[in-house]
């Protein structure tokens, strides 16, 4: 894993009239997990980000992404990152192997946090329910996501029959990240996909997506959102200015984040996320 190191102009502009308390680190190093693409696109949606809180915090901005949500949270866990953007399922990991601490929720652009899984086909599939697509081709997003891999393995055991994926399907594929398995819907090299609305209504808006080209076979129950979580060792100063910085991000930050940025959170709402973790298991060991 590379850290890519962006020190806006602005920053050093400021360091002088914002001088982080001495005890910080010199530099805030963030993790992304895998969402949309990566490289250049990262850089344009997150930059603005990364600019406000280093003249916020007077701390310049590393950031680091990775092939898979595990890296994250390995990196977290061996110390290499500081603070990162998590899904439900990642953050509940982080929280258990790299003892992480959740410090705000992302919400949308209406102000509301959460969203749904939901199993897709191409409309034109001639698969109408997830019944139709037996011994068809299936794609997770990875281990590590909650719609993409967790909320529809629930769905999937709790079926009458349960479904056992691996026998249900004739291949299943991880893709690694929401865009790679719609697109892969969408192009015929998979027929059925789990993703989420949040990542299905943007490529539609984006025009990746022909509104109708998709049909959802499962739409699941709300999921509590995204957060940004930060290593537990770091100064406790560090944490609460981050997390203030983060609750006040300018209207143009959440408009080019495409979200309706971030609120506080409580780690217990992700209790329903280490439960239905919880039941996977039991699940897949009556397998």
């Amino acid at each position: 894993m590379k850290f890519l190191q962006f020190v806006p102009i602005l920053f050093l502009l400021s360091v002088i009239a914002h001088a982080a308390p001495k005890e910080w680190p010199a530099k805030i190093r963030f993790g992304l997990i895998p969402f949309e693409g990566s490289g250049a696109n990262v850089k344009e949606r997150f930059a603005p980000m990364f600019d406000y809180l280093s003249q916020k915090l007077g701390v310049p901005v590393v950031y680091s992404t990775a092939s898979d949500y595990a890296g994250i949270i390995t990196a977290m866990e061996h110390g290499h990152i500081d603070f990162a953007y998590l899904g439900p399922k990642s953050y509940v990991e982080a929280a258990k192997k790299a003892d992480a601490r959740v410090l705000v929720k992302e919400v949308n652009i209406n102000g509301y946090s959460g969203y749904h899984g939901l199993i897709i086909t191409r409309s034109d599939s001639g698969i109408n329910s997830i019944k139709d697509a037996q011994g068809r081709t299936f794609a997770f997003t990875g281990p590590n996501s909650t719609s993409g891999y967790l909320v529809p393995n629930i769905r999937f055991y709790r079926s009458k029959p349960p479904i056992i994926p691996s026998r249900f399907f004739k291949q299943i594929k991880f893709s690694g990240h929401h865009k790679s398995s719609i697109l892969s819907v969408k192009n015929r090299s998979i027929d059925v996909a789990a993703t989420n609305d949040v990542d299905l209504e943007k490529m539609i808006k984006r025009g990746i997506i022909k509104k109708g080209e998709m049909k959802i076979l499962w739409k699941s129950d709300i999921i509590p959102g995204a957060v940004i979580a930060a290593r537990r060792k770091l100064p406790s100063s560090m944490k609460m200015s981050f997390k203030k910085a983060m609750l006040n991000l300018p209207y143009k930050v959440k408009k080019i984040l495409g979200n309706g940025g971030f609120t506080d959170v409580k780690d217990s709402e992700y209790d329903i996320i280490r439960y239905m973790i919880s039941l996977k298991k039991k699940l897949s060991r009556k397998k």
